[in-house]
């Protein structure tokens, strides 16, 4: 790794150094944002009130590089004093820190050598006490009402079946081949994990000052989180599909209550579809939660729901709301409810009465998704405090406070690094598609110094899902690439989020289509009247769902110079049946299996285009990827060289669908992009090398990177590179109760 870095390190220097020009044109290309500064990002994350609303807990998220890898500490910040205080900072990583309700106590769970515990800090006197040593990583802490016991979930692995075979006795010493693995489970694979014994989520109590963990569920079902305490702490509040054939169905979770004592379970929702993330109010009447239908679609937003526990009787809140609630939580004494939600590329957070009343609190939650701007965030709430993550255009997301409708920045968390440069500007664009007159709504980032009167080259960069949304948000990698001179075009094209059900369902059944094509490409004429882009200098680059339009795109348009399509889907029919998401987008995104609608699914795939195919083309792909499998990418690519095309195929050794998912491989994957695009550009009208207006100039192509050396394969087996998810969000996203089963929706 240390090669590796040493490679990048001096590709990217020599890139500085070709800039040329005079000294204080070199101090300002200086200044730019650099690939290794990526490793000093930090970014607050999971914040949590206190009980008393007095004090906020935070996971810092930052980077070790001498790992590769990413660590979380936990810090505390005192909000009548404003004192920040690190709990614990060291190099480990932790996760899931919950308050005690007499907010004198933090659990958390922390992992070394292949183990996992749940600790109790004592915040008097700053001891941490371990509570339990487990084979499997705990989950969703939740104190019970006096602090006695602790509920959590964990995996626990099934018992094994019978051998279908039984070899014979092998001589002593001999050595033969590995034994075979018989798999007879519909979900026998997931991205980042590869095949897997079949395990399930159970919820587990255990003494609060340590002690022996009691298992309170069982069967072979995946009990979901987020635990809820009944007030009088008799029985826990989960979700779960506990039908007998779960395993081929999605979005069906229902809400549940175990007894302590009796361990009998109790329905208490049944809604077609899922029912998830539940909130009980104080007095423990009434019963608040998120439903998302389980219908042949593609999108399906989540609605609110408060139910009354004795009575059973339901009824929606917000119902009139063209949204998507994507968390809630109890505020303002159980009168009204605080929720977070998607509207034209924001991440907004806001109070819903429980008579209907709306009120917006901020516009500006996000910043937690480091390498590409997708909406993110989250928040808490507890006694008159909101805690948020805060997002700005040219920051990672800092820890933001509101109390009496008043909100502020308590953390600086990147002004050490980021103060000091000189980074690429966002400016919003809206415009119509060509296709049907639709509104796009999108965004572009210019490179820093950047002249209205010069021309530049133009990177169309195209979000993943394809149901997400990009933003107004701080991107590592675009910032890299503005840093090279381009200007990056990002667009939320139709079937994007935050623009309502209507506009998010224009692509059911269609994806990838001419329709969403002419939403790119009716983007790029409108920048290129603005008079700054050079339409001589075009490329195009996307990842999962971004790289299927990618490779869709040059087989319906030959006006780029070059493509980059990261971890794409090129043949449906194939597709479909290889990958680890395959009863959910058979499900939901086709009218019926492949073998039934065949000509449905190879009209969607980028090959059934690949006659028109002509544009330079860059594949890359974690060789480990179950999402959208290396074999899609050596489709893509053996057809390309048939053609005569010119085409590379970057393998990325040990890596799953989350090829960002590790610093170095972020950047690895941003400088194989650039490298590949310097090849083809063009020069510009004035004669120039092809570098743009910009006085940044990219590497020659005899300078580009080698590709990733064998023999260096770094893997995500540890803890905390599976925790580095946020820097590639596709690599993470989905439901959250459908990700506990293994299924990460986004491919």
């Amino acid at each position: 790794m240390g090669k590796r870095v040493e490679q990048w390190v001096g590709w990217w220097l020599l890139l500085i150094m070709t800039m040329g020009g005079n000294d204080a044109a070199m101090s300002a290309e200086m200044n730019r944002f650099e690939p290794m500064d990526v490793f000093d990002l930090e970014y607050a994350n999971y914040p949590q009130v206190s009980p008393d609303g007095a004090k906020v807990l935070y996971l810092r998220r930052s980077f070790n590089v001498m790992r590769d890898a990413s660590r979380a500490s936990l810090w505390l910040v005192d909000l009548t004093t404003d004192q920040h205080t690190p709990l614990i900072a060291d190099f480990g990583s932790y996760g899931w820190p919950t308050w005690s309700h007499q907010s004198s106590h933090v659990a958390y769970t922390t992992a070394s050598r292949g183990r996992h515990q749940i600790r109790v800090l004592d915040l008097k006197n700053g001891r941490s006490a371990l509570i339990v040593d487990l084979p499997t990583a705990p989950a969703w802490l939740a104190w019970s009402p006096d602090d006695q016991m602790l509920a959590f979930t964990r995996s626990v692995i099934a018992e094994s079946e019978p051998a279908l075979y039984t070899a014979p006795k092998r001589p002593k010493g001999a050595k033969w081949a590995a034994t075979a693995r018989v798999i007879d489970t519909v979900r026998y694979q997931f991205d980042g994990r590869g095949i897997v014994a079949p395990s399930f989520a159970q919820v587990f109590v255990v003494p609060s000052d340590g002690g022996t963990p009691r298992q309170l569920t069982v069967g072979d079902f995946q009990n979901n989180g987020p635990l809820v305490w009944q007030r009088d702490g008799a029985g826990l509040i989960f979700s779960a599909n506990r039908n007998a054939n779960w395993a081929l169905q999605t979005f069906e979770n229902d809400l549940y209550s175990v007894a302590l004592q009796s361990l009998a379970l109790t329905q208490l929702s049944s809604l077609p579809g899922s029912e998830f993330a539940p909130s009980l109010s104080k007095d423990g009447t009434q019963l608040l939660y998120l439903s998302e239908a389980s219908h042949r679609a593609t999108y399906r937003p989540r609605r609110l729901w408060l139910q009354d526990l004795a009575s059973g009787k339901r009824r929606p809140l917000g119902e009139t709301l063209d949204i998507s609630v994507e968390a809630a939580s109890w505020s303002n004494r159980d009168q009204s409810v605080s929720i977070l939600y998607d509207e034209r590329g924001q991440r907004k957070l806001a109070e819903l009465s429980l008579k209907g009343k709306f009120k917006l609190l901020t516009d500006a939650v996000g910043g937690t998704s480091l390498g590409r701007p997708y909406l993110s965030g989250q928040f808490d709430y507890q006694s008159g405090t909101h805690a948020l993550t805060l997002a700005q255009p040219d920051r990672p997301a800092d820890l933001g406070i509101i109390q009496s409708g008043k909100i502020r920045q308590v953390t600086f968390l990147n002004e050490d690094l980021l103060g000091r440069k000189s980074l690429g500007a966002v400016t919003e664009v809206t415009y119509d598609s060509d296709f049907d007159g639709t509104e796009i709504h999108g965004f572009y980032l210019t490179p820093p110094d950047f002249d209205p009167s010069q021309q530049y080259p133009m990177i169309l960069e195209v979000h993943g899902g394809p149901h997400l949304a990009y933003g107004k948000f701080f991107s590592a990698e675009m910032q890299l690439m503005a840093a090279q001179g381009y200007v990056v075009f990002f667009d939320n094209y139709r079937g994007s989020t935050s623009y309502g059900e209507a506009f998010a369902l224009l692509l059911q059944g269609k994806y990838a289509s001419r329709e969403d094509f002419m939403d790119h490409m009716s983007g790029i004429d409108h920048m290129i009247k603005k008079g700054f882009i050079d339409a001589q200098n075009l490329f195009v680059s996307g990842g999962s769902a971004g790289g299927i339009a990618a490779a869709y795109a040059i087989g319906l348009t030959d006006r780029f110079n070059a493509a980059v399509a990261a971890k794409p889907v090129i043949n449906w029919i194939s597709k479909t049946l290889t990958a680890d998401s395959y009863v959910y987008q058979i499900n939901h995104q086709f009218s019926g299996p492949p073998w039934e609608q065949f000509d449905e699914y190879w009209q969607r795939s980028p090959l059934s285009l690949m006659a028109n195919v002509v544009t330079p083309t860059m594949l890359l792909t974690g060789e480990e990827d179950r999402r959208t499998p290396i074999s899609e990418t050596e489709q893509f690519y053996q057809a390309l060289k048939l053609k005569g095309v010119d085409a590379v195929m970057v393998r990325l050794p040990g890596s799953g669908h989350g090829i960002a998912g590790r610093p170095s491989r972020l950047l690895s994957k941003v400088g194989h992009t650039l490298a590949w695009f310097q090849r083809y550009r063009k020069p510009d009208a004035s004669g120039a090398d092809g570098s743009g207006a910009g006085e940044a100039r990219a590497a020659e192509p005899d300078a580009r990177p080698t590709l990733d050396q064998p023999g260096g394969q770094d893997t995500d087996s540890d803890a905390e590179a599976a925790d580095a998810h946020f820097l590639d969000l596709e690599a993470a996203s989905g439901g959250g109760f459908e990700e506990t089963n293994g299924l990460s929706l986004t491919f």
